[in-house]
Formats: C-alpha cells, sequence, structure tokens
C-alpha cells in the first residue's frame, strides 16, 4: 500500500490526466506530491531528469507526460511523436531505476493495439496485427513504454506497471474547436453553434462508430488503485468501462443537456475511422477496480466545466 508521506512525482501533471490524479491524490491525502512543468524540467534532456530524480528522490513515479495530438497532427509530425515519446520514456525508465523508486506508472493509450482488433480488446492481442497508420509512429513508442517496463521488471525487479486507458474525457480537457477529441469537440461547437442560433448541427461522419468513453477522475482512482496493489501485477492492464456507444448517441445526449433545438446532420463526407473500439477490462475488474461515473453524469461535468 502507498504510504500517505511518500513522495510521489507526477509527470504531466499539468494535462488531462495528470491534473486528475494530482487531484485525487489529495483528496486521498497524500502530502508530498511533486509536479515539475516542462520549464522546470524538461524530460527530454537526460542528465537534467537524472539530476531532479537525484535531488528529490520520489518513492512513486506517474509518467503521464507525453507528446499527444489528433489524427491531423499524429500523421503530420509522425518523426516527432516517435523520437519525443521514445526519449521521454527512455530517460524516466533510466533515472526510475537508477534512484530506486519503488514503484512506476506507465501511461499508455489504446492505439497500441491492431487496426482490426476482436473487439472487446484484450490485453493479449497486443502485437498481433498491423496498427493504424495514422498513429503508427506514437503507437510505437507507447509499445515501446510498456515492453520497457516489462523488461526493466524482468532483468532489475523493478516494480514498474502500464496501464493503457480508453478515450478520456472531463475537467481540464482540451476544448479547441479543431484539435480537441469527440466529447470536448462537440461540447464546444455545440456551444457555439446554440450561441449562433444554428437550426443544424454537423456531425463528422455517419455517427454510426462506437466508442467507449471513460471519465478523468474514474481513470485517476484507477492509476492508484493499480499502485495500491500488493503483489503481482500483471505487465499491462486495460483500464475502461466496458461499454461503447455510438457517436450519434453521445451527439444526442449532449444537444439535449446543452438545449440545443436544432437538427443533428451527419456529414458523410468525412471519415469514420475505425467502426468499433472497445477495451476488455475483465483484467482491471479481477483486480477489485471498475468506474464509478456515469456517461451522463460525467457529460454534464464537462459540459459544466467547460461553460465556467
Amino acid at each position: 500500500m502507498m504510504n500517505k508521506n511518500e513522495t510521489i512525482l507526477v509527470l504531466g501533471g499539468r494535462g488531462l490526466v495528470g491534473s486528475a490524479i494530482i487531484r485525487e491524490l489529495t483528496a486521498q491525502g497524500f502530502k508530498n506530491i511533486l509536479s515539475p512543468n516542462s520549464s522546470e524540467l524538461n524530460l527530454l534532456e537526460q542528465e537534467r531528469v537524472r539530476s531532479y530524480f537525484k535531488e528529490n528522490t520520489p518513492d512513486i513515479v506517474i509518467l503521464a507526460a507525453a507528446k499527444v495530438g489528433g489524427i491531423l497532427a499524429n500523421n503530420t509530425y509522425r518523426a516527432d511523436f516517435i523520437f519525443e515519446n521514445l526519449g521521454i520514456q527512455q530517460n524516466v525508465f533510466d533515472a526510475c531505476h537508477r534512484s530506486g523508486v519503488k514503484k512506476m506508472l506507465f501511461l499508455g493509450s489504446s492505439c497500441i493495439y491492431p487496426k482490426e482488433c476482436p473487439q472487446p480488446m484484450k490485453e493479449e492481442y497486443l502485437l498481433t496485427g498491423p496498427l493504424e497508420q495514422t498513429n503508427e509512429p506514437y503507437a510505437i513508442a507507447k509499445i515501446a513504454g510498456l515492453k520497457m517496463a516489462e523488461s526493466f521488471n524482468r532483468q532489475y525487479g523493478c516494480k514498474f506497471y502500464s496501464v493503457m486507458p480508453t478515450n478520456l474525457y472531463g475537467v481540464n480537457d482540451n476544448y479547441d474547436l479543431e484539435k480537441s477529441h469527440v466529447i470536448p469537440g462537440l461540447i464546444a461547437r455545440m456551444d457555439q453553434a446554440i450561441k449562433n442560433g444554428d437550426t443544424e448541427f454537423k456531425v463528422w461522419g455517419t455517427g454510426k462508430p462506437r466508442r467507449e468513453f471513460l471519465y478523468v477522475d474514474d481513470m485517476a482512482k484507477a492509476c492508484i488503485h493499480v499502485l495500491n496493489i500488493d503483489g503481482d501485477v500483471p505487465d499491462l492492464i486495460n483500464i475502461g468501462t466496458g461499454e461503447d456507444i455510438s457517436i450519434g448517441e453521445v451527439a444526442s445526449m449532449i444537444a439535449e443537456k446543452m438545449g440545443f433545438k436544432g437538427e443533428l446532420v451527419f456529414d458523410t463526407s468525412k471519415p469514420d475511422g475505425t467502426m468499433r473500439k472497445l477495451l476488455d477490462v475483465s483484467r482491471v475488474k479481477s483486480l477489485g477496480w471498475k468506474p464509478e461515473v456515469s456517461l451522463s453524469e460525467g457529460l454534464d461535468r464537462s459540459i459544466g466545466f467547460y461553460l465556467n
């Protein structure tokens, strides 16, 4: 079990997941939480990372920092995505091992699974087929990270764990009209449509693709739950709800909650992407964790955060 007085280093603490983890740690009474921003600690500078760990001696490290982006960014800046993520991971794993941290948690992404993966996606489906081409460099970097964790555990007896979250949303999400993910993008554009008095709202694609969504505070609790496990922890753990919903249904829920009275129009000239991406979460449930926030409640919180 984690000790409330241990020093916990959260890397990526300004982001969606990292900030949620810090909120949850604080709520649970942890006192010594470190979360340097990128100007205080550039994770691409190996010697600076080593020095920071030596100076601050963290007991537990949560690696939520990464270079991230949507489809366009992933496909355009392919070299940056693989180079920077591999660099961040290599430097942090190295520093964790050198400084003897007790536990380290690495956050991956569900894009590590094959493009044509059977549904729901089980952990053992990793590396059984080709990846989605648009984000292949990012996915390969994340796969390298979880394999690095696995290898340090095997060779040195470290306790480096890897969790793979599904699509996350919630407080501190990116609500940019062009660069955001599904839920925050729909919320921001719906708000704009209401203010403009629009009678139609365009949803990209047919609305038929199905996606799984997890409220970010549940993800934070799952991370802390995994770090609290006393005993053997699997090398890879999916974190999700085990349930999915169509994009069209999500858009309808958001429209109703925000009071949009117009018509939803599906722009079939835009791509649908993969028709279904659902994680198998039986492994994490067997470890005693399950989500608490329903999609309806999570949308209420997210809409409230955006409007405020």
